[in-house]
């Protein structure tokens, strides 16, 4: 493996997926990169990405937002990367490997990452049209374009993949059902009481289980189509579609077919450094290895610290694979499922700890030895001690295994928190890392945050399972060395947010000056506040406006001195201090005289027009003396304001739904136009966005927005915490198969849900994220009432409906308001001298150099032909 002048050892890795990318980044933190040649073969179309996300493509992902592999990453190190080139033979003597296009690599050494396949039962009828399998990105969207044709699919195989492929075809709108052959689902992971648990919560989502049967034959019609599955106990099940997920099996036919030694039941037989027993050269990790212990993993945790070994042992360092953790945790269907350690119970005279309650499908259970060691569990419907339990395996908890599965109120469970793991219990698995490297980030490198934690040591990138335990290990360190970790909204008020929304909303505080002065920090009290809590504050009660007895209107009273610039004259400041007007069209629907107002106002001031993102009609240009002439042409046509300018609700945008469009499910226009005409003028920490489409085609865009709604043929399915921007965000699917009313009510109680808990001028999508729990905390709160506040949330959005105001007809309605629109106080009637506008195909644009040149009386010239001086 020593390089010779002018010719570096080549590397030949034969698979990029997530094993793949990982012995990559790791033969370059060893420097292998820069002194070895690195060719990869990838046999898929695209590089490697997270497989074990995979379903998340069905909940609004797009296969770029699951790729793994960072471009920058492999044009930096010099790794050349073939996509849709896959190995075809190896020749060993000649230390060869000849790729499908016909290339030829010469290699020192050899990387077999082949994967594995899913099996399929030979069946008759198993390669009918309409059956497929569940492996790729690939397959995902063939499965996807088929199922837009049909109303019924099937899964054989109720394992991990299993269910999540029964979920991805309900999410299609599918009738779906599961078929089982062991008698209980997920029978690797779970037992039989944590079986009965899942198949109770399943079947409550409308899924038909069929355990204790297999498949014997699949069915056709005349045009060679999937009809139907007969079953091994003479039942019939009429379905379109056939997803098979009855396992994997490694990938090994070019290792069988080049010589190298492979197991009885297949996998490439590896030693402890994970090179192959037959030939020193060739190397083999991931799922198409058979270790040294003779098992061949499945789980991506042991593939990569495979992929670490072999990486070390051709950086001539000691490392060794000998065995691995095969917990898991996994949301199946919205359910909770992990297992860790010894889960089955097969240790010689261990004891288990059981609570099961099936109202509620939750199952825990603890293995246990006499000594009172932990050593594994399972744990369905609740695996929020998942984390701290699998850390604790091996070792003998500081409090009972009773408290440690009992629900709160019965028995007083144990909150075990970070202090109480040992420096050396693993805390993420996927990458191997302990409580210990966790603490070393923060005290040693200054990681403060879990992202920063994340780049540091790599845990929670993998699998995600671990992040929350991360963060209350951020936490307590910082805490322990000392650091106070300040809360505080800003150096007025030591209460967060969230805090202060609640005491305004208890105490029905309905100004910023008796907060402050009541619940300030002392040293603000009686002071003015300061830029960041005035309109925090004032977003708070304006939000609860009706609830408290105060105005909602921003310019009245104290409120308008709380105000942003934009919210102080309701419209949005431009660059050289004129500003836009943008009028509500509620789903983007609008009559052709409204249109012709808008052109007549634009004309008669002299405005720039546009036509936005959110299906509006932006009018730039207007000065600050000019805007309440323009509101009022618009309140007479019957326009109102769009909030352009506000941290409240922009748009619904809309396409044209099952009215115009043919593939159109449900009436979408109308949907988008009731939400906007709900929601309008509520004020939030921050700017909201929506949009709902007529299908799966999705034309408007809803999963980059708030809150989004696509139709479906059942009803509605609602997304949330999405956003644009620089970074864009895909929503997350909380809801499927909505009714009308169902769907308002939901987004009803996120909405205030979020304008309760979220953080000043915070997006939903980053609330989500930081949330502890995220999705699955809100969708317990906002769906299932976790926390009994439904109906205080929709009792709120019920006040700010019946309540709505539009500001801009309050505004030129009341002459004492108007006063305030003007650009000098001591001389109302003189315009602002520096906003000037010069001609831009056939429109008007802002006359800069007036900034930089200096103040000068616009002449007749400024004025665009056809407009009047106001």
């Amino acid at each position: 493996m020593t390089a010779t002048p002018g010719n570096p050892p080549t590397i030949v890795l034969v698979g990029h997926g997530m094993v793949g990318q990982r012995f990559l980044e790791a033969l370059a933190e060893r420097g292998l990169t820069g002194t070895h040649r690195v060719v990869v073969l990838c046999e898929e179309p695209r590089p490697a990405y997270d497989r074990v996300q995979l379903t998340s493509y069905f909940s609004g992902k797009t296969p770029e937002d699951l790729s793994m592999t960072d471009m920058a990453f492999i044009e930096e190190h010099g790794i050349e990367l073939r996509v849709g080139d896959p190995a075809e033979s190896v020749d060993r003597e000649a230390r060869e490997v000849t790729a499908r296009s016909g290339l030829v690599l010469g290699y020192d050494v050899l990387v077999l990452a082949t994967g594995s396949y899913p099996f399929v039962p030979p069946v008759p009828g198993k390669d009918a049209e309409g059956c497929f399998v569940y492996r790729t990105i690939e397959d995902l969207l063939a499965i996807e374009e088929y199922a837009s044709k049909v109303t019924t699919g099937a899964v054989v195989g109720g394992g991990l993949l299993g269910l999540e492929a029964a979920g991805a075809l309900k999410g299609l709108g599918l009738t779906s059902h599961i078929v089982e052959f062991a008698p209980r689902l997920m029978p690797v992971q779970v037992d039989e009481g944590g079986g009965a648990a899942l198949l109770r919560t399943i079947e409550e989502m409308g899924l038909s289980v069929h355990t204790g049967v297999g498949t014997q034959e699949i069915v056709t019609g005349d045009d060679g189509a999937v009809t139907g599955m007969k079953l091994s106990d003479g039942s019939e099940l009429a379905t379109e579609l056939v997803v098979f997920s009855a396992g994997v099996r490694p990938r090994d036919q070019l290792a069988r077919d080049c010589g190298l030694a492979v197991g009885e039941r297949g996998g490439i037989s590896v030693d402890e450094q994970c090179r192959t027993v037959t030939d020193p050269y060739v190397f083999a990790i991931g799922e198409c290895a058979l270790a040294a212990d003779g098992r061949v993993y499945g789980l991506v945790a042991p593939g990569y610290e495979q992929a670490e070994t072999a990486a070390a042992t051709i950086a001539s360092r000691e490392a060794s694979f000998t065995s691995a953790d095969l917990s898991t945790k996994l949301k199946l269907l919205g359910v909770d499922v992990a297992s860790f350690g010894d889960a089955h119970g097969t240790a010689e005279d261990c004891l288990h700890v059981v609570y099961s309650d099936s109202r509620a499908g939750l199952y825990k259970k603890l293995v246990v030895g006499r000594d009172g060691t932990l050593l594994g569990g399972i744990l369905v419907g609740d695996a929020e001690a998942y984390g701290t339990l699998r850390a604790f395996t091996g070792s003998v908890p500081p409090v009972s295994p009773e408290s440690l599965v009992l629900p709160a109120g019965a028995g007083a469970p144990a909150q075990l928190g970070p202090a109480a793991l040992p420096d050396d219990a693993v805390i993420c698995s996927c990458h191997n890392v302990t409580k210990g490297t966790v603490r070393g980030a923060v005290t040693e490198h200054s990681c403060t945050t879990v992202p920063e934690l994340k780049k540091c040591t790599r845990a929670g990138t993998g699998c995600g399972s671990c992040v929350k335990v991360l963060g209350q290990l951020v936490t307590a360190e910082l805490e322990a060395s000392g650091v106070e970790v300040d809360k505080g909204l800003c150096g007025c008020f030591a209460q967060t947010r969230e805090e202060l929304y609640e005491i305004v909303r208890a105490l029905r505080i309905t100004s910023y000056r008796e907060l402050l002065d009541r619940h300030g920090r002392e040293g603000a009290r009686g002071g003015e506040g300061c830029e960041v809590c005035k309109p925090a504050v004032g977003s708070i009660i304006a939000s609860l406006a009706p609830a408290i007895g105060a105005s909602g209107y921003v310019l009245e009273g104290e409120q308008a001195a709380l105000q942003d610039t934009n919210d102080h004259f309701l419209a949005n400041l431009q660059r050289n201090g004129s500003y836009s007007v943008v009028p509500r069209i509620p789903g983007g629907e609008i009559a052709p005289e409204k249109l012709i107002v808008i052109g007549e106002i634009a004309r008669d001031f002299g405005l720039y027009t546009k036509i936005t993102g959110g299906q509006r009609i932006d009018m730039f240009g207007a000065r600050v003396e000019q805007l309440p002439l323009i509101w009022a042409r618009l309140v007479d046509a019957g326009f109102e304001s769009g909030h352009a300018y506000g941290k409240s609700l922009r748009t619904v945008k809309s396409c044209v739904g099952q009215t115009w469009c043919r593939y159109g499910v449900q009436d979408s226009v109308r949907m988008a136009i009731d939400l906007e005409l709900r929601y309008r003028g509520l004020r939030s920490p921050h700017k909201l966005k929506s949009a709902v489409s007529g299908c799966a085609r999705e034309c408007a865009e809803a999963q980059s927005k708030d809150f989004g709604v696509i139709a479906t043929s059942n009803g509605w399915n609602l997304y949330v915490g999405g956003n644009g921007g620089a970074t864009p965000r895909h929503a997350d699917l909380l809801a499927q198969d909505l009714s009308d009313a169902e769907l308002v009510r939901l987004i009803d109680r996120f909405l205030m849900f979020y304008i309760r808990t979220a953080d000043k001028l915070e997006r939903t999508s980053t609330w989500l994220e930081r949330l502890p729990g995220g999705l699955d905390h809100v969708r317990d709160v906002v769906v299932h009432d976790s926390l009994g506040i439904c109906d205080e949330l929709e009792s709120l959005m019920r006040a700010h409906v019946s309540h709505y105001r539009d500001e801009w007809a309050e505004t030129v309605n009341d002459p004492e308001k108007l006063a305030r629109f003007v650009s000098f106080v001591n001389a109302p009637d003189t315009p602002d001298p520096v906003v000037g506008f010069v001609p831009e195909r056939d429109q008007m644009k802002p006359d800069l150099p007036l900034l930089s040149i200096g103040l000068r009386r616009p002449s007749e010239d400024d004025l665009l032909e056809g407009s009047t001086r106001r």
